[in-house]
């Protein structure tokens, strides 16, 4: 039997556990800094009822650690914890140890990530904020968001609704979003997998100022006031001056202007009452200039006072607020900004990972408590599209939830919520349909990877997951030999395509799409297959896929 190990007592280290003993029947050794800490007591409730499974205590990994008998043995390592540095450094002094035994990281910066996969052998890294930002995305614009997916050859495919995508570009049905189901019958389905073609077009960037929001700052409050004053004078000055000097009214308010902003010009012809017009108008210009230029400063100082206090310099509207501003935080803000939403930023702590990605992206940040009415106001809930609540901690995402829709009733809302069994109840109870689980969503693509398996994507579907996946047929396998057709699995499993040949060993590749159409092919050790599957048909593949002696 295959034995896997788990370093991390956090919601993602449980989830994994529970998914390789249940869904692949694998033994687990957990280790966990305190047996009593965290979710080191969930973890060990899992592994409880499998004898083969086990929880043991190691405060800090040495390579000592990796000599225990639980370990030693080991077909593959995830190390989950949140700390990137923790992670790799547990990595490197593993394959110190295990030079064999594959590595599977947990990592949010995909920059130290990808240069760490690179130079550690049989080594994948994960970001499960990253598995798990699109599928927030997707609730907080609709469940409708393209999910872009890039094979490792180079080809793009996305998940699209049916009645966007182009019938010829439909490679399989995914889900019946409605029905709340996937895998169905290809016509069954209404979100479909779809090639993608040509150049991917850049995401829309905005500048971080909005000429617009500027327009309405500037003629708020006094200064619009100053303003109404300046064209009142400037159009009975016109009147008056057309009416003394007999002129066009073109002409009349050209003087008028020019005298206003302090340009007159002296005229010792002109008769006195003449004069004593342009005396007024050059007093009122003198008056008006610093008036005007003493009002806007005052309007972007007051704004500027505003938002460092944790508020929006003017009101915006149609935007997402998003709510914890961590690791998951700071991908959905990414992903939103990519979408072109315009988004505002909640947290309690000045220092969270997600406060200087959205700075960076000219996206305002409000410091407070979402908990409180005066943070949610200031973020402009009354007009916003959706409110997004991805702090760590459930309670926290639930009242603040329910305090936003005491304030709009009809608010679409998101919330991160760990339980199953719990977001099931929020939804009977509170009518908040949309909810997703970071660990959820990310442990299949955790557990698959560790068994060996490309996950090359995943697919959300609500609180689901499929997994886009290259599964390689191995030599003597269950399906060598076998017609395309018998690899798909009702509801669990599509075969997407077929690759021959393998590019690093410098053959040519070639992909047959609607694979199961081609009832006169059949799979040989040189083919790679593309699937989108559930975890039970991806186990159940994978299991049919290995290589025999």
């Amino acid at each position: 039997m295959r034995r896997f190990v788990v370093w991390g007592d956090n919601a993602l280290a449980r989830r994994l556990v529970g998914e390789l003993i249940n869904s692949y029947g694998a033994q687990v050794t957990a280790v966990v800094p305190s047996l009593t800490q965290n979710l080191a007591p969930e973890i060990a409730e899992l592994c409880a009822p499998d004898p083969w499974s086990m929880v043991v205590q190691e405060r800090r990994l040495t390579a000592a650690t990796f000599l225990r008998p639980e370990l030693a043995d080991a077909e593959a390592i995830a190390f989950v914890d949140a700390n990137d540095v923790a992670n790799v450094d547990a990595a490197l002094i593993a394959r110190e140890v295990l030079p064999d035994v594959r590595v599977v990281l947990r990592m949010f910066n995909t920059v130290l990530g990808a240069g760490v996969a690179s130079r550690v052998r049989n080594c994948a890294v994960l970001s499960a904020s990253e598995i798990a930002a699109p599928a927030f995305v997707a609730a907080a614009l609709g469940d409708n968001t393209p999910t872009s997916i890039q094979l490792t050859d180079g080809q793009r495919l996305a998940a699209v609704d049916r009645a966007l995508a182009n019938p010829a570009d439909i490679r399989c049905g995914l889900a019946d979003t409605a029905g709340g189901t996937t895998l169905p019958p290809d016509d069954a389905a209404d979100l479909v997998l779809v090639s993608v073609y040509g150049q991917v077009q850049p995401a829309p960037r905005r500048d971080g100022r909005h000429p617009l929001r500027m327009t309405r700052l500037v003629l708020k409050g006094g200064l619009r006031r100053v303003l109404v004053g300046v064209f009142a004078l400037i159009a009975t000055g016109s009147v008056v001056v057309a009416t003394v000097r007999d002129l066009s009214p073109w002409r009349a308010l050209y003087v008028t202007v020019l005298t206003t902003l302090g340009g007159a010009n002296a005229d010792l012809e002109a008769g006195r009452i003449s004069q004593a017009v342009d005396l007024a108008l050059v007093f009122a210009g003198v008056s008006v200039i610093p008036a005007v230029t003493a009002a806007v400063v005052n309007t972007l100082v007051k704004a500027r006072l505003k938002i460092a206090a944790g508020g929006l310099a003017v009101p915006v509207g149609n935007h997402v607020i998003v709510v914890g501003l961590g690791n998951v935080g700071a991908r959905v803000v990414q992903g939103l900004h990519d979408q072109g939403i315009d988004v505002v930023a909640v947290d309690r702590a000045p220092t969270a990972r997600g406060v200087a990605v959205a700075r960076a992206l000219g996206i305002p940040v409000i410091l407070g408590d979402a908990k409180d009415t005066e943070t949610l106001e200031a973020a402009s809930v009354a007009t916003a599209r959706c409110l997004v609540m991805v702090t760590t901690d459930d309670v926290t995402n639930l009242e603040a939830a329910l305090l936003a829709r005491s304030l709009r009733a009809d608010l679409r809302v998101v919330l991160r919520l760990f339980e199953e069994d719990f977001a099931r109840r929020i939804k009977v109870a509170f009518g908040i349909n949309h909810s997703r689980s970071v660990s959820y969503l990310a442990a299949p693509a955790f557990a698959a990877s560790m068994v060996g398996s490309e996950v090359v994507d995943t697919i959300p579907v609500g609180r689901r997951v499929l997994l886009v996946a290259e599964v390689r047929v191995g030599a003597r396998s269950l399906l060598e030999g076998r017609p395309f057709h018998e690899v798909g699995v009702a509801d669990e499993l599509r075969l997407v395509a077929v690759q021959t040949g393998r590019p690093g060993l410098g053959q040519g590749v070639q992909t047959f799409w609607w694979p199961e159409r081609n009832r006169g092919r059949t799979l040989d050790r040189s083919h790679t297959m593309i699937v989108v599957a559930t975890r039970a048909g991806l186990v159940s593949l994978l299991e049919r896929a290995a290589t025999r002696p």
